[in-house]
């Protein structure tokens, strides 16, 4: 593998910030050679200027590329409140579809225009967004965070929404490959398996995943063993990320690991183990966030790991193109009752 000089290039690590400001024990995390990204959340957020300011601060800190991301998925997955337009959870994008496929279509793409529109402004990056999972009645934790139980469904929505945010300058996410939708379990908390047979899954929740391959910016693997395929978390699946993604599917864009931080990871206080599996299964970037400061700089110390000029390219396509977004947005309502 090529290496990447210390601060010219992305890392391949997102890690998070305790607060609204960046304390000065966190300054070393930003422009560590490691670190390639800053994922944000509620406790990040005071106000919409305080986000801006928040950004800046980030960036000039890090004194290397870095990215910024949030979730903001729309419904009950939004870290950011006064001054960001929330659109309604997936579900109901989905049911609007099934009634008025050219107006949820419409509404789609208003929806990934604003978001963009509203986090570019703000100078960051991306949102890990959208969901392609199917919802299958079973898993809570998706639920209504899936646009519906049809493939085609699903796949109808998210084109749309991902168009929407491509018109003002952001990629999409897809995730969490290859369907969280069939579990009970939810892989925060817990060991989550899938044991439904293969052909089940290629036939039903890999096929948004097939039919958006060629517009998404990134895809997020779950941390869900798929009994039938492998005995690993698809997330550090060699045949999940590099024969099913890679080979099959011919997915080119950025692999990011779901958080190690969660139960469903298996890695909970072995992050470091956890970075290199996911890596050397085909990841282009892992997030090790909710730790404390001092785990997360000996996690960053000790990964091993230099990125590759091909990493680094699919990494580069992942920034927001913020000259894309200069014709002024007006937040307009959702017509989705």
């Amino acid at each position: 593998m090529i290496g990447i000089g210390v601060n010219m290039n992305y890392g391949p690590v997102w890690i998070d910030l305790q607060s609204e400001k960046v304390l000065p024990q966190e300054i070393p995390l930003l422009r560590h050679h490691n670190t390639g990204g800053v994922l944000l959340f509620s406790k990040n957020f005071t106000s919409k200027q305080q986000i801006i300011e928040l950004v800046q601060s980030i960036r000039e800190l890090a004194s290397k590329p870095i990215l910024v991301g949030v979730d903001h998925e729309g419904g009950r997955i939004w870290r950011f409140t006064e001054g960001f337009t929330r659109p309604p959870t997936a579900k109901v994008f989905g049911e609007l579809y099934v009634r008025d496929p050219n107006l949820a279509v419409q509404q789609l793409n208003t929806a990934g225009q604003i978001i963009a529109y509203e986090l570019l402004n703000c100078g960051i990056d991306l949102t890990f967004a959208p969901v392609l999972d199917l919802d299958h009645g079973v898993s809570e934790v998706i639920g209504d965070r899936a646009y519906h139980s049809k493939a085609d469904i699903v796949t109808a929505c998210a084109k749309a929404f991902i168009q929407g945010l491509a018109q003002r300058g952001m990629g999409a996410i897809g995730k969490h490959f290859p369907g969280h939708g069939g579990c009970t379990m939810d892989s925060h908390f817990s060991m989550t398996i899938d044991e439904r047979p293969f052909a089940e899954i290629a036939s039903q929740d890999l096929v948004p995943f097939k039919q958006l391959s060629n517009v998404l910016t990134g895809v997020m693997p779950a941390h869900v063993i798929y009994s039938a395929a492998d005995p690993l978390p698809a997330g550090f699946s060699k045949y999940w990320l590099q024969y099913i993604l890679r080979n099959q599917i011919k997915f080119n864009g950025a692999i990011i690991s779901d958080c190690l931080s969660m139960q469903g990871s298996g890695f909970t206080g072995k992050m470091v183990e956890g970075a290199e599996l996911a890596l050397l299964a085909g990841c282009d970037m892992v997030i090790a966030t909710q730790q404390t400061r001092e785990y997360l700089l000996h996690v960053l110390n000790n990964l091993n790991w230099e990125m590759t000029i091909l990493q680094t390219e699919r990494i580069v396509k992942l920034a927001g193109n913020f000259s894309k977004n200069n014709a002024v947005l007006q937040p307009a309502g959702f017509q989705v009752a």
